[in-house]
């Protein structure tokens, strides 16, 4: 980095880089988007030899949006981002998305949106989509469908109807994916992997959920890649090899753990075309 670069980063950044690089710590939010923006700007993501010390101390994101922005295709098309996990300026402004439709659909309102971007918001359960049968070309839902069905009152809605406690909704939300993709059209979908537990307001799920949320959608042909997180990094799996990973719940945990993991220890990515 250069000395102009340097003096642009705000100072929650240097702090957060001079005081441990603790997850969720003031500034690790800024310091995960420099990692990712040079990640997809440098071309350096590749899921099958990620490199040694890759995303250290970061959570799922630094692997799951590089994954999804390698795969999804070029030039026109309407996406559903099912989740709000693109709605940041520095990933809306990647090649990938700036020729598209874009819509967007989470449970509630949120501070930021990009309205002068010609993006459509939409406020809605996943399960219950207004979106007619066939309408998107793609749908985006990384690190989302965990949480339909569980306590979401905790982060994202005031709303006490979504204190649940529903494990198999995410089915639902599948076959809804399904039903708003045009017959081509893919879908690009990320979860917790690993020991299956619910943590009340998310979920990992196991090789079985995965097999079961498969089953829903029913895919003409499916794409399967597993990322795993060691105190080194995260680095590229399988279901054997992550079958016993485990989250770190920075809301209920009093202390770090040992490895510093922000969240997630393994997801699983999928791509399905319908």
């Amino acid at each position: 980095m250069d000395l102009w670069t340097a003096f642009k980063e705000p100072v929650s950044y240097w702090l957060y880089c001079s005081t441990g690089k603790r997850p969720w710590s003031r500034g690790y939010s800024e310091y995960r988007r420099r990692h990712v923006t040079r990640v997809l700007g440098g071309g350096e993501f590749d899921a099958e030899r990620l490199p040694p010390g890759y995303g250290r101390r970061l959570d799922e994101r630094v692997v799951e949006y590089p994954w999804c922005l390698t795969r999804l295709p070029d030039g026109p098309g309407t996406l559903l981002d099912a989740g709000s996990v693109l709605n940041y300026a520095y990933l809306l402004a990647h090649p990938k998305l700036t020729g598209k439709r874009l819509f967007i659909s989470t449970l509630a309102p949120e501070p930021t949106s990009y309205h002068e971007r010609g993006i459509s918001y939409v406020y809605e359960d996943l399960r219950e989509c207004c979106f007619r049968e066939g309408y998107f070309d793609w749908v985006v839902c990384l690190s989302t469908i965990e949480h339909v069905g569980m306590d979401n009152t905790m982060l994202y809605t005031e709303d006490d109807s979504k204190r649940e406690s529903d494990p198999n909704a995410y089915l639902d939300v599948v076959r809804e994916f399904r039903r708003v993709l045009k017959p081509g059209g893919r879908l690009y979908l990320s979860m917790p992997f690993g020991f299956p537990k619910n943590y009340g307001w998310f979920q990992a799920f196991d090789a079985a959920m995965v097999d079961r949320l498969l089953e829903a959608f029913s895919p003409r042909q499916f794409w399967e890649t597993h990322f795993r997180y060691t105190p080194e990094g995260w680095t590229k799996s399988s279901r054997e090899e992550s079958k016993n990973a485990t989250c770190f719940d920075i809301h209920r945990s009093k202390t770090y753990d040992p490895d510093y993991a922000a969240a997630s220890r393994a997801v699983v990515c999928l791509e399905l075309l319908k």
